[in-house]
């Protein structure tokens, strides 16, 4: 073989090399992405890419819409049942029941009409939760609420004044958004956060990350002018009173 050929077949085998590293390694593009600007303002002081921020794995894949297929039926389903209730006024036990009466009367009569149809009977699976699966769920839940019952009892305890302030104004900006939206249409809206806005970040991180930044110094100052007129004076306030 002549010299230009073996260049020539070096080329396309190093050309095809590199598609297959830049399309399954978008996390590691990301993250020397990150690496290159170890300084830059990120959201949430994050130091990871989106991807592994988020946990990695499936559900990362399907709030980043990696799994088209399954992001959007998830979607479409969540929208359906939102629908069904908010609309057209269906209740979630009723719901349920007429959910279940539809599955076995399919899987009733298929499993009847098959002998007659020359088809083979459904092989339902035997579906059987694993104990490690929902003793990790329930350990998940307990340190939960611990965290949250523990951060509720250090604001009530402690005489830090920034994080009572702060603890009443989170709840109350939280009643304000629960008061517009009831239970189920709240939940749908996290829901579809969870599947829209991750995704969008991602695609404009340096200028979400730019917009952040100006807002996080702008809200430092506002804080800091806070703390030095009202609440660096209330434990004197306090002290004095005792």
């Amino acid at each position: 073989m002549s010299g230009d050929g073996m260049d020539s077949l070096l080329d396309k085998v190093q050309g095809v090399f590199h598609h297959d590293h830049s399309r399954n390694s978008s996390d590691e593009i990301d993250g020397d992405k990150h690496s290159k600007h170890p300084d830059k303002f990120r959201l949430f002081g994050r130091q990871k890419p989106v991807h592994s921020a988020l946990g990695g794995g499936k559900p990362a894949d399907i709030m980043l819409w990696r799994n088209k297929q399954i992001s959007a039926c998830m979607l479409a389903a969540a929208t359906v049942i939102w629908l069904l209730f908010e609309w057209i006024g269906y209740r979630l036990l009723p719901f349920l029941c007429h959910s279940l009466i539809l599955v076995l009367a399919l899987l009733f009569l298929w499993s009847n009409l098959s002998f007659f149809v020359n088809r083979s009977p459904l092989e339902l699976p035997e579906i059987v939760l694993p104990e490690s699966l929902c003793m990790s769920f329930a350990l998940l839940l307990r340190d939960r609420f611990n965290q949250a019952f523990g951060i509720f009892r250090q604001v009530a305890s402690e005489r830090d004044v920034k994080k009572f302030l702060g603890a009443i104004v989170a709840l109350w900006l939280v009643s304000i958004v629960g008061s517009w939206f009831d239970l189920l249409t709240l939940v749908y809206l996290m829901f579809v956060a969870l599947l829209t806005v991750p995704l969008l970040y991602e695609r404009h991180e340096d200028r979400v990350d730019a917009y952040a930044e100006k807002a996080t110094v702008k809200l430092k100052k506002q804080i800091s002018a806070l703390d030095e007129k009202v609440l660096h004076k209330l434990p004197n306030i306090t002290l004095k009173q005792r």
